[in-house]
């Protein structure tokens, strides 16, 4: 099966564009594309996501493993207590519990593709005294978090 790429819109023939999360999650201007979710013998969804300029993902961490490759553009992530500016081809793994975030913060678009397990749990989202033990341990992720 194949399912056309359309590079002026970065999206695939017969896959929805969807809302990011619907769980109540902090975000702002992200967008997601399920373009495989599971087979007997690969139990894993692969999805595309897409944060506009200006926009960013949740920060969040949960017990499942993600593997992350930047598709689109140039942006940052923050991973536990290192900021590092992204762009198109980096690859990122993010192991069980690590805190991390996608921010479109450099004038451009952010869209990565995901590959998660079928069988995962939910999002943990940080609780405000979390965010502030982050913030007093290190100033360059205090200033991330506070620069939206």
């Amino acid at each position: 099966m194949i399912k056309q790429f359309d590079e002026s819109s970065y999206t695939w023939d017969g896959v929805d564009t969807l809302v990011y999360k619907q769980d109540g999650s902090p975000f702002k201007d992200v967008t997601r594309q399920v373009l495989f979710n599971g087979a007997k013998d690969i139990p894993c969804q692969f999805r595309y996501f897409e944060v506009k300029p200006g926009g960013y993902s949740t920060l969040e961490r949960h017990d499942h493993t993600h593997m992350v490759m930047i598709f689109r553009g140039h942006g940052q992530v923050l991973l536990d207590d290192k900021v590092t500016d992204i762009k198109v081809g980096d690859f990122i793994e993010i192991p069980s519990r690590m805190v991390h975030q996608f921010r479109a913060n450099k004038g451009d678009y952010v869209g990565f593709l995901c590959l998660v397990n079928l069988d995962r749990d939910k999002v943990q989202v940080l609780q405000p005294d979390e965010i502030e033990a982050m913030k007093a341990k290190n100033d360059v992720v205090k200033a991330f978090l506070e620069s939206c």
